[in-house]
């Protein structure tokens, strides 16, 4: 049950947002339809959620987009410090994306390395074709 699986962490979201007692309900004095309604309810970044969801709880939508946003910035920085250096240069590394709850963006334990990007170099081709 729920409820015994995350005590708590109930408890302490049931405290901090609705100023509650759990025992209240092993007490008669809360209705097990009102307890469900109040836990369906609770926001998402209480214990609960931290418990249920992990780390992902921690990360609104809009950390997400800020994220993404850092991730795009570094891109373009990126791809105008390429555009701009030296021919003989060594190439630059592409940046890291930020880390992301639930998003492993190293190669897994097994030593499996993820497949390597296409590359990213048109063809003269696709160049002259692009600029004709």
């Amino acid at each position: 049950m729920f409820v015994d699986e995350h005590a708590e962490a109930l408890e302490a979201d049931l405290l901090r947002f609705y100023g509650l007692d759990l025992l209240d309900w092993h007490r008669g004095r809360l209705s097990s339809r009102r307890l469900a309604t109040l836990i369906r309810h609770l926001p998402g970044d209480g214990a609960v959620a931290r418990e249920t969801e992990g780390e992902a709880a921690e990360w609104s939508v809009g950390d997400y987009l800020l994220a993404h946003a850092v991730d795009q910035l570094a891109q373009a920085n990126w791809m105008f410090a390429t555009v701009n250096q030296d021919e003989d240069a060594d190439a630059l590394d592409p940046p890291t994306p930020l880390a992301r709850p639930g998003a492993d963006l190293l190669p897994d334990a097994g030593g499996e390395q993820p497949p390597a990007p296409a590359d990213p170099k048109p063809t003269a081709g696709q160049l002259a074709a692009f600029f004709s």
